[in-house]
């Protein structure tokens, strides 16, 4: 596959591409269902970048490879989602948060950022041996989540790094947290974590 990004591929590739597009559409429809367009509409639009790349890359039996890489990615989601989780269980900030912070950070340059260079590059590199309409579909998709991307990263670097959550001042005071967003808006206007972000 790192060969031939566009013919060369084992069987169980297909298969994870495939399984991959399952779950951004049940995702998606997740969303549509339990969210408001207003709290999901940047996920929706990366799963439909994803999806558009993904599903021309099953249909056609071709970039298989090339969509291997690009669910590297998705390692990254697995330290964004515990970051998600302590956010809401009010760990923020606890140790296990910092850490989940760090490798969300961590995880974001190597297994996003990285991998979309290396993609964007290879589009750029190759772009006379992919069709144009694929090379616009391919380039929409990698400036949407790469976009997507840094400003993610760039929020939880400055929420948790840069200006950390404050620790309560008086040990014995326990202080009612409540979970905002990176503008310092609460989470939802009535309270409840559901539509978090970041």
């Amino acid at each position: 596959m790192a060969a031939d990004p566009i013919h060369g591929h084992p069987p169980w590739a297909l298969v994870l591409v495939a399984v991959s597009v399952g779950y951004f559409l049940a995702d998606g429809v997740d969303m549509l269902l339990n969210q408001t367009l207003g709290q999901a509409w940047d996920l929706l639009c990366h799963h439909l970048a994803v999806v558009s790349c993904l599903g021309t890359a099953i249909l056609s039996d071709h970039y298989v490879g090339f969509s291997v890489v690009s669910l590297l990615l998705e390692l990254n989601s697995a330290c964004l989602h515990l970051r998600k989780l302590l956010l809401l269980s009010h760990q923020a900030p606890s140790l296990a948060f910092s850490v989940a912070s760090w490798a969300t950070l961590a995880t974001l340059a190597l297994f996003r950022l990285a991998p979309l260079g290396w993609m964007s590059l290879w589009l750029l590199q190759q772009h006379h041996q992919v069709p144009p309409a694929l090379v616009v579909l391919g380039g929409t998709g990698l400036a949407t989540v790469g976009a997507m991307s840094i400003s993610q990263g760039v929020r939880i670097l400055i929420n948790d790094v840069l200006r950390p959550r404050p620790h309560s001042s008086n040990p014995g005071h326990r202080e009612t947290r409540v979970t905002r967003t990176c503008n310092g808006e609460p989470a939802t206007k009535d309270g409840s974590p559901l539509g978090l972000k970041d």
